[in-house]
């Protein structure tokens, strides 16, 4: 099973976010199943990034050639913000040969990523003039991310547009199995920027002689070059002369240059052997022809006449067979070749085997091939494993350089991988501390309401307020006393809980404020903490989602549906935060003791209002021009003195009695509210002519059961 590095991952994630944004992102990792970040240096299966692949063109209803291309796009990109820009552009002069040397920069950072498994390219130049890209890889269906990186770098670095398309496309197989094998034709256009010729204008007489004057001092310079050239090899014409002078002024020295060899090689053997430590030189057919000293050291082998190369290594990069053909075909890779553990001596089978890293150059007068290279190592570690030292590795060689260097490399590497993980565990903690700080705030915003939480939470003192105006409910269970005595407790706390629930999603729907219960009590507030002009309003209505909440809740004595006495009153209020180790925010004042007899003093499953409530809710209606039509009122009334309101123990048997005894209870067809006195608490109920469950539509509060009829005015 292939795998990646998490590069490659991250690369395609910010490609997702960058484009289409975070919500894009979590979607398509949520289909793919896979985790929220990657680490640079962790390895990953291919599965998951060809899963991102095929869950992104259904997302965006595309073919898997348009994302990939676009990815090899942006992986350029990517590349160039992650700190290889440098690394890219001094790769080739032009394109061919920054394609050429991309097998080259792969197997550098492969003394980073070890487990990199990267592809491999050949340009190949056709006698039509054509230039051909092969790919090879042992991933399939990937080849249309090379266009998208070609062009990129085309464009970027060469300011060039490129035209790849896919000549052949087949398996081949090679020695350690098939390979993916892709040939691009490509096609290259330079962007030519014509500059438009600028009129000449007439200037005056002093600018006339500037510019003859620039003339005169360019002319000497050039005079000057040419005095200052030394002797050429050859005899050059005079044009070719001035020629180079004006091409070495635009930089283009290096396209003029032509090397010179020397009649014969002016060295001797043994110190080319000495110079080279790592060499070999092979015929046509893979007989060792000399070596150097080094790699003599460790494959003695090799000194024997007439060996051949392949009895004593194996070909690793590129992946091609052991032969003469398949070397010409890839000479401008660079080769990895790594020696067989049974042909080493037996002092050196025990250690890990050598590997070569170099470059094959065919010689075509002595009909031999010469393999340059050096011991490949990623650190001083494997260089100990190999039983090499830095002495064994020619002075000239930056194989030594490279080592050191490479070791504090993978230092850095392994510290900013322990970094990652510890930004990632941090992440994870953090945002668990966030789920778990809201499910707090949840807690304490059912305590207290949120300004007051707030206050608390930055540490700063809460000041009771007074509130003028605000409405006040209270509401108990009739018969709750009776309910306790003849149930198991957990049987009253299902109860209580079942119906505070309803409750509790009342409170949200109608925007009061839900102060406490205690026992069956529930006690409701409007217009606090946060005053508002329809509290009144606000209350009512929740005292009528009350009643049908309740309704839904039944007695575990009888099974039937429980009743609720409910009463509100309208007054000035006193709130503030109460105590330090479990604050409470709590209201004070007689409007407080009233509504609480008018719910004592109330009839079961009725709403007992105080005549400061009703008017608050007449004023509301009639100026707001509200119209009440097609109802029948019925108001229940009972009139109790104010000092009636302390006797408290007589209260109670008298409405024990009332439940009792319902007929006992008096009560008068009609009363008009202009004839209410402010000395006496009037208790009704308002029954309008709707019997229908579907006439229950247009209420807001969600909460009603087909198998009650109870009435609603309608408001309008």
């Amino acid at each position: 099973m292939l795998s990646l590095y998490g590069f490659i991952n991250t690369c395609l994630k910010s490609l997702v976010i960058e484009r289409f944004g975070e919500e894009t992102w979590e979607n398509l990792r949520l289909m793919a199943g896979v985790q929220e970040t990657f680490m640079t240096y962790e390895i990953y299966d291919d599965v998951i990034t060809l899963r991102l692949v095929q869950e992104a063109c259904k997302m965006l209803d595309v073919s898997s050639e348009v994302v990939l291309k676009l990815f090899g796009e942006y992986f350029f990109s990517f590349c160039k913000m992650s700190g290889y820009d440098t690394m890219l552009r001094t790769l080739g002069g032009n394109l061919v040969e920054f394609i050429e040397n991309l097998d080259a920069l792969h197997s550098y950072l492969a003394l980073s990523y070890e487990a990199m498994n990267a592809p491999s390219f050949r340009v190949e130049r056709m006698d039509d003039g054509r230039i051909l890209l092969h790919y090879y890889s042992d991933r399939k269906g990937l080849h249309h991310i090379v266009p998208g990186i070609i062009e990129a770098v085309a464009k970027d670095f060469f300011d060039s547009e490129v035209m790849m398309t896919i000549l052949n496309q087949s398996e081949e197989d090679e020695r350690t199995g098939k390979k993916e094998h892709v040939v691009f034709h490509m096609v290259q256009k330079e962007k030519v920027t014509k500059r438009k010729a600028q009129p000449r204008q007439k200037g005056s007489t002093e600018e006339i002689q500037a510019e003859k004057e620039d003339k005169e001092e360019t002319m000497k310079r050039m005079m000057a070059r040419y005095a200052c050239l030394q002797l050429c090899p050859r005899k050059r014409s005079p044009w070719e002369i001035v020629r180079s002078i004006v091409m070495l002024g635009q930089g283009n020295l290096r396209q003029s240059f032509t090397p010179s060899y020397p009649k014969r090689l002016w060295i001797e053997e043994q110190a080319f052997c000495n110079a080279f430590p790592f060499h070999i030189v092979f015929d046509q057919d893979l007989v060792v022809k000399q070596t150097g000293v080094n790699i003599q050291k460790f494959v003695p082998g090799l000194q024997t006449a007439g060996i051949r190369l392949d009895e004593y290594f194996t070909i690793v990069h590129p992946e091609v067979i052991f032969n003469i053909q398949s070397i010409k075909k890839f000479i401008n890779s660079q080769f990895v070749l790594k020696t067989r553990r049974e042909m080493l001596p037996e002092i050196h089978q025990n250690q890990s085997t050598l590997k070569l890293r170099g470059q094959m150059m065919w010689m075509e007068s002595l009909n031999c091939m010469i393999y340059l290279c050096s011991p490949k190592l990623r650190s001083l570690q494997e260089l100990e494993e190999r039983g090499l030292h830095l002495a064994d590795i020619a002075q000239h060689d930056t194989t030594r350089d490279l080592i050191l260097l490479n070791q504090q490399r993978l230092a850095e590497i392994e510290l900013s991988n322990q970094l990652e993980r510890k930004k990632e565990e941090l992440r994870i903690l953090s945002r668990n501390l966030e789920i778990e700080k809201q499910k707090s705030e949840k807690l304490l915003y059912a305590m207290l309401p949120t300004h007051v939480a707030n206050l608390l939470k930055e540490g700063k003192r809460v000041e009771a307020g007074e509130f003028k105006v605000c409405t006040i409910l209270f509401s108990d269970v009739v018969t709750f006393t009776n309910i306790c005595a003849a149930c198991e407790p957990i049987q009253i706390v299902n109860m209580l809980n079942a119906m505070y629930s309803r409750f509790d999603r009342l409170t949200n729907i109608h925007n009061v404020y839900k102060v406490e219960t205690i026992g069956d009590a529930y006690m409701v507030v409007g217009g606090v903490p946060v005053p508002t002009d329809t509290h009144a309003e606000r209350v009512a209505n929740f005292a009528l989602g009350m009643r049908i909440a309740a309704r839904e809740v039944t007695s575990p004595i009888t099974g039937q549906p429980i009743q609720i006495r409910v009463g509100l009153h309208t007054g000035s209020v006193l709130a503030g935060v109460v105590g330090d180790k479990m604050p409470r925010y709590c209201l004070f004042g007689d409007t407080v003791n009233t509504a609480s007899r008018m719910e004592s003093h109330g009839v079961p499953d009725h709403i007992h209002l105080s005549p400061f409530t009703y008017r608050f809710l007449c004023c509301l209606i009639f100026s707001h021009c509200i119209y009440i039509y097609d109802f029948v009122e019925t108001i229940i009334c009972t009139e109790v003195s104010p000092e009636d309101t302390d006797g408290g123990q007589k209260e109670e048997e008298k409405k024990e009695e009332e439940v009792e005894n319902p007929k006992n209870h008096i009560s008068s067809p009609s009363l008009c509210p202009g004839k209410i006195s402010p000395d006496h608490l009037i208790q009704f109920d308002v029954t309008p002519a709707y019997e229908s469950p579907t006439d229950f539509k247009h209420l807001h509060n969600g909460l009603h059961s087909d198998s009650i009829s109870t009435k609603f005015c309608s408001i309008l």
